[in-house]
């Protein structure tokens, strides 16, 4: 019997389901081939990741143009049954109405959920202006109503990425972002339970995302406590791989050894993973 692809409404339905109750993990694959990968380990959502994507391309984070990155997104949607939550930074334009003028873009790509960062990139003014970024999420909330209202807007305060670690600011800023419309919160870079817990209560009922892009000892057992809905890893997949790429080439380059390769996965077990896509 052939297999039935879901549609992007099943997939955004499924999504949505996701953040009603519980705690699950949303990886972060960079290409085609890790996001089959994981969908065949049972992850019932994948996240894009923009660092991972723009490493592939020989680019820094957020060196990629929005129109490479929603090709980027659509190849995504596609690829996989489950459902995609879109690693969108900062909506690729500073003002409003370029945000709306994105995420319209972003929703006709068919993700499920996308994310909208607080964050200018400038380094002398890292935050927008909790007014100008509420402006922001509310403007992405509006596109998405606009063109059916199903895919799920996650709120991101960066406060902890740029040097600005206040608890206090970062819940009033997701606070704000949840009032404007965001149906999750999000603020990377928290990691200490007491961090966690006080995000999580801060900004309930809203579920709220948790970033573990690090060796650490809180299992998903434990964060699943402190109340958090779901766990994605950034780049951390990404990074994990070209840790393990540049071991073995710079033992090629530099020592002329292939000792490198004693954990690398086998051609036949790639095969295998993808013999039927």
């Amino acid at each position: 019997m052939p297999h039935v692809r879901p549609s992007i409404a099943d997939k955004r339905r499924a999504f949505h389901k996701l953040h009603e109750a519980g705690c699950f993990a949303i990886p972060n694959p960079w290409d085609v081939g890790s996001a089959r990968f994981l969908q065949g380990l049972g992850f019932k959502a994948l996240a894009t990741t923009s660092s991972g994507f723009a490493w592939s391309h020989g680019h820094r984070d957020g060196g990629m143009s929005r129109d490479r990155v929603l090709d980027h997104l659509t190849e995504m949607v596609e690829a996989t049954d489950l459902p995609i939550n879109a690693d969108f930074e900062s909506g690729f334009a500073p003002d409003a109405a370029g945000v709306a003028e994105s995420v319209r873009l972003a929703v006709e790509a068919g993700v499920a959920g996308l994310s909208i960062e607080d964050s200018t990139g400038n380094a002398s003014r890292p935050l927008y202006e909790p007014d100008t970024a509420v402006d922001r999420i509310r403007a992405a909330r509006k596109a998405i109503d606009k063109a059916g209202g199903s895919t799920l807007l996650v709120g991101r305060a960066e406060c902890f990425l740029v040097g600005r670690p206040d608890i206090e600011h970062t819940i009033y800023r997701l606070k704000a972002y949840g009032n404007a419309g965001a149906d999750c919160l999000y603020a990377p870079g928290i990691r200490t339970p007491e961090q966690i817990s006080a995000v999580v209560a801060g900004v309930a009922p809203k579920p709220v995302n948790l970033l573990m892009g690090w060796p650490g000892d809180l299992t998903m057992r434990e964060i699943a406590a402190l109340g958090v809905r779901r766990v994605s890893v950034g780049g951390a997949l990404a990074r994990s791989a070209w840790g393990g790429f540049m071991r073995a080439a710079k033992l090629i380059a530099e020592q002329g050894k292939f000792d490198g390769f004693a954990d690398a996965a086998s051609g036949n077990t790639l095969n295998t993973i993808f013999g039927g896509n």
